[in-house]
């Protein structure tokens, strides 16, 4: 499958958001901010939820990274409509940029778009991009302080995955410490515990996933 790759406009456009959202809602798209750091799990959360979810629904990737397309080719391979959006040093994706790369997506035949934002804890958290839904990626071996020190990733959020569960035997990570911050900083927002490798977790957030697809389809 042919990937287009195009590269992000830079533009403040906090009203762009609302326009981006609009257009999703004309089509009954749910789109999905996909947030976390580099090497948490996003690319493989996301074709791990793909295959899940697939047979349901129509889904869509937009693939954000600051250069190439390795990770867009990866899941161009499952037969899923993806375009590579570069952001050619700039540390998060913009409203303005994903409003002009939606019109390289079959609208009229998707349900879902999963965005993967840039790998950082910081920016992508302070840009809206017209999305239906957040979700935010902490890896095991990433560390468990990551929510005290980037409280405005985690607060900021519809759901925490905490991912690559299946490695907590093997680091030193205080899992009591993550949940206490984040239902500090978040409170009542659901946290999932989730493997990509074993499948630990994954139909939970599919689950939540769906009703979000549904809600924005009725």
């Amino acid at each position: 499958m042919e990937i287009k790759v195009l590269h992000q406009i830079m533009d403040w456009n906090e009203d762009v958001s609302g326009e981006v959202k609009s257009l999703l809602a004309s089509h009954k798209i749910c789109m999905i901010n996909v947030m976390g750091s580099p090497g948490a799990g996003k690319t493989s959360l996301i074709t791990s939820l793909i295959g899940l979810m697939k047979d349901e629904f129509r889904i869509g990737v937009i693939e954000g990274d600051i250069a190439g397309q390795v990770d867009a080719d990866r899941i161009a391979a499952l037969g899923i409509p993806t375009v590579q959006l570069n952001t050619d040093g700039a540390c998060h994706i913009e409203a303005m940029s994903i409003q002009h790369i939606l019109p390289e997506l079959p609208l009229d035949d998707l349900d879902l778009i999963f965005v993967e934002n840039i790998g950082n804890l910081v920016c992508p958290a302070e840009f809206r991009i017209g999305e239906s839904m957040r979700i935010t990626i902490l890896s095991v071996p990433e560390g468990d302080d990551k929510v005290e020190k980037y409280p405005l990733m985690f607060t900021d959020t519809d759901c925490l995955v905490l991912n690559k569960y299946d490695m907590l035997p093997y680091f030193d990570f205080d899992e009591e410490r993550v949940v206490s911050n984040y239902e500090t900083v978040n409170p009542g927002a659901p946290l999932f515990r989730v493997s990509s490798r074993t499948g630990e977790g994954l139909r939970e957030l599919a689950g939540l996933i769906a009703g979000n697809i549904r809600s924005d389809a009725s």
